[in-house]
């Protein structure tokens, strides 16, 4: 660490190195520890009007948790939120895997680059944007419905809007990079003799993956899980353009409660989302049994 440091001062100087540290120590307090701490003390404080702040009713309280817990409707929501976020990072998993151990093995082949390429070209428009070119897609009369029609899998138009499959879809679509990524870099530093030898010895292809690949990719495989899951439940323009009110996300009823100057309630219900999204995490440690240290590898 401390040679590090020297490091820094030889290259940018004591002067550069504190304006360095100085503006990441304000970045880190101002626009991220304060802002938190604000949020947790208004999720324990009761909804009031501004003249009655600092009086005998402004007191420390759980009732805002109580609510966002207890509630029927809220609990519903919580719980469809949380398994449907399970839900897109798994499939997000499912499709990522392939492409990922396809990227890897293909080492430095000029088609490698053209396919990374042709995965991060879309994700250069505005996510509002593709979520509205979803909207088009999954549309009563769009393009998916008419292949479905064309096909015979359906009878008639499927409604993929308004719904949590309409929601899923953009969800999975907007965030596979996040895991595509961590499992390609996991995958990259795999020695590939070993797949070559565990092949040349008869082993079948699941075997492979089962005892290799996937061993290997562990941190990888937990870091993408944990990112996509946080950015799915997170997630507030794909549900509110792909599902509207018919099928509400957390970060809807966060919205309604922020845009109704309610900022108590919708901050216990964020504090409430941020501990479901930590145990996810740390499921997601467990199952994988690697720690912070080897996901931040």
């Amino acid at each position: 660490m401390f040679a590090g440091l020297r490091e820094a001062v030889r290259r940018f100087g004591y002067g550069g190195l504190t304006f360095i540290l100085g503006g990441c120590a304000f970045w880190a307090l101002f626009l991220i520890v304060l802002p938190n701490l604000m949020m947790v003390d208004q999720a324990f404080r009761p909804f009031l009007p501004r003249s009655e702040w600092g009086g005998p009713k402004d007191v420390y309280t759980i009732a805002n948790f109580t609510l966002a817990l207890v509630d029927p409707f809220n609990q519903l929501i919580f719980l469809k939120t949380i398994w449907a976020s399970v839900l897109v990072t798994v499939v997000a998993l499912a499709n990522a895997y392939p492409i990922s151990f396809i990227l890897a093995r293909g080492g430095q082949s000029g088609w490698v680059g053209i396919l990374m390429i042709g995965l991060l070209i879309p994700f250069w428009v505005n996510e509002i944007l593709r979520s509205f070119a979803w909207l088009l897609l999954l549309a009563r009369l769009g393009p998916i419905n008419d292949l479905l029609l064309l096909l015979g899998i359906v009878d008639e138009p499927y409604p993929f809007l308004r719904q949590d499959m309409g929601v899923i879809i953009g969800l999975v679509y907007a965030y596979i990079l996040f895991m595509i990524f961590p499992l390609y870099s996991a995958m990259e530093s795999l020695d590939p003799n070993q797949i070559d030898a565990a092949r040349d010895l008869g082993a079948p292809w699941w075997r492979i993956h089962w005892d290799i690949v996937i061993p290997h990719s562990k941190p990888g495989i937990a870091s993408g899980c944990i990112v996509t899951f946080m950015l799915a439940a997170g997630s507030f323009a794909v549900p509110q353009i792909l599902g509207g009110t018919r099928s509400m996300w957390v970060t809807q009823l966060i919205y309604n409660q922020f845009d109704a100057i309610n900022w108590n309630q919708g901050a216990a219900y964020g504090l409430v989302l941020v501990a479901l999204c930590l145990v996810f995490v740390l499921a997601m440690m467990a199952v994988f049994r690697v720690s912070l240290k080897d996901i931040a590898k």
